[in-house]
């Protein structure tokens, strides 16, 4: 039969160590303690006697009780033993001999704490680090938290990237020392001391890398280059993807003293390299996927056309931060009768099944609108076309037509109302809840106003107006609030970046796309 788990062969040998005057067992009951209590009453301990009257009082109301004594149990909280029959000698005589007669399980028991507690501080920096979509960021955190764990002086982690042209380059972070202080040297080569970080064949941890055979075989140094930092303990560990086999990069930790570094410290090195393996894995993919989606968007999304009588400024910017990319769009349509169609929509999702629903949503309008149909039928026949083709997802859509005689007509499915300002007239919004998204609405009212002459159109999506901290409405406040500013300035695409970065402070995690509309009433408008 496998022996008792720890905790419990103390619990027995506390059990058996409450006697009475006679040497003789006496009746004991036991109340399980949460993790506060536990630590309350054990500190660091394993046992301890329970002698306060008001904390007996507390923890066991109504009880009459002379001896008790609190046992650990881990992380999971621990076990009180008590008795109301009388004991020989006094609770503390109880918990001395308990203490005698666990010693080797005590030592035990305060080791797997220890053990515990690192593993925990590791989940810990593997959480954070697998949370992580940020290359810099990863790497940075995982060579602090390495280089912090292992009490190393010092700690670096180089690691190969690709360029768009399919070059290899080598990055390297720091932690515990300014850069500078590595600015000097080369990047490490493959010699026999740094070739099993850099191969993926093993750690390597050294009391003394001074005295290793393998060190200071290699031209020009022989050895630390001058000026580099003292190192004597020596610990590198390689980051191998999980996926692939392939060795992403290699942490190196260096102490001026000898004989710094355990195999508790290197098993946290591999540990955090491990999850750092991850975390890289998992950002290569997602920045593959991004520049995938967005150069699809991108390619879909048109050169707005010169229209006459008008300014028309477009942007599309794909989400900075987060994993939104690949809904948005705007059209610039010039229809057959001389009128001009502007269209912007957003897709409910992200990624590429988000920009190939975009596209197919496009085209559909596009279709429709050289039809010259009316904007509420447009709507009407790409919902119907396009219903069920999105499974849970939807479209939103603004389409809005500027005739040749300056009316406006526009309809609205499920988007964010537009902005119209007309010469000496405040901001007004247009179109607000007039329908449904596509796919999903069935009627789309369509409406019509004044579009003069000295009068600015603005559509957008709602990475403009809205964050994780920020809601729609406050959003689209602080939009209308700048749009008098925007309008007074004398380089629009300037102003709008400018009102673009104050909105979003560099950091949306959705698209944006927008039309801004001039109407400068020339060339027969």
């Amino acid at each position: 039969m496998p022996p008792p788990p720890p905790f419990d062969a103390v619990l027995d040998a506390v059990r058996r160590a409450f006697v009475d005057g006679a040497g003789e067992p006496v009746g004991t009951e036991l109340k399980p303690l949460g993790p506060a209590e536990a630590r309350a009453l054990l500190g660091d301990g394993v046992t301890a006697a329970v002698t306060e009257p008001a904390v007996l009082a507390g923890l066991l109301p109504g009880r009459a009780v002379t001896a008790a004594v609190a046992v650990t149990g881990g992380h999971d909280g621990g076990t009180l033993v008590y008795t109301g029959a009388e004991v020989g000698g006094l609770p503390e005589a109880v918990a001395a001999a308990v203490q005698a007669a666990t010693a080797d399980l005590a030592d035990t028991v305060l080791r797997l704490q220890g053990d515990a507690a690192v593993i925990d501080a590791l989940h810990s920096v593997g959480r954070q680090l697998t949370a992580q979509l940020d290359l810099g960021r990863i790497v940075q955190d995982a060579t602090d938290a390495a280089t912090k764990a292992t009490g190393a002086a010092f700690g670096a982690f180089f690691y190969n990237l690709v360029n768009d042209v399919g070059e290899s380059y080598t990055l390297y972070t720091l932690s515990g020392v300014p850069r500078e202080a590595f600015e000097r040297f080369p990047m490490p080569r493959n010699t026999a001391v740094f070739g099993p970080t850099f191969d993926g064949t093993g750690t390597v941890r050294s009391p003394d890398i001074t005295a290793d055979p393998r060190f200071g075989k290699n031209a020009p140094y022989r050895g630390m280059p001058e000026g580099h930092l003292p190192v004597r303990s020596y610990l590198a560990v390689s980051a191998v993807s999980p996926t692939t086999g392939e060795v992403l990069g290699g942490f190196f930790f260096g102490h001026p003293g000898t004989g710094r570094f355990t195999e508790r410290h290197e098993y946290l090195a591999e540990g955090i390299a491990g999850y750092t393996a991850i975390a890289l894995d998992n950002a290569r993919l997602y920045e593959r996927e991004r520049t995938l989606v967005t150069e699809l968007s991108r390619s879909m999304l048109p050169v707005a056309p010169d229209v006459p009588g008008a300014d028309v400024l477009t942007r599309y910017l794909p989400a900075a931060t987060g994993t939104k990319v690949g809904g948005d769009w705007f059209d610039v349509l010039r229809l057959p009768s001389g009128a001009t169609a502007y269209v912007i929509g957003d897709v409910v999702g992200h990624g590429v099944t988000a920009a190939t629903v975009m596209a197919q949503v496009r085209t559909a309008i596009r279709c429709y609108a050289l039809l010259e149909l009316a904007p509420s039928e447009v709507l009407r026949n790409v919902s119907e076309l396009t219903g069920g083709l999105f499974g849970a997802s939807f479209v939103t859509c603004f389409y809005a037509v500027h005739e040749t005689d300056g009316t406006l007509t526009y309809a609205n499915a499920g988007h964010l109302p537009a902005i119209l300002v007309r010469p000496g007239a405040e901001a007004e919004q247009l179109g607000e809840a007039l329908a449904q998204p596509l796919g999903v609405g069935a009627e789309f009212p369509q409406r019509s106003t004044t579009f003069p002459p000295g009068a600015d159109l603005v559509l957008y999506t709602d990475g403009l107006v809205e964050s994780r901290t920020r809601d729609l409405t406050l959003g689209i406040e602080w939009l209308l609030a700048g749009i008098p500013g925007l309008l007074a300035a004398t380089d629009l695409d300037a102003a709008w970046d400018a009102l673009v970065e104050e909105l979003t402070h560099g950091r949306h995690d959705d698209d944006i796309a927008l039309i801004h509309v001039r109407h400068r009433g020339e060339d027969g408008t």
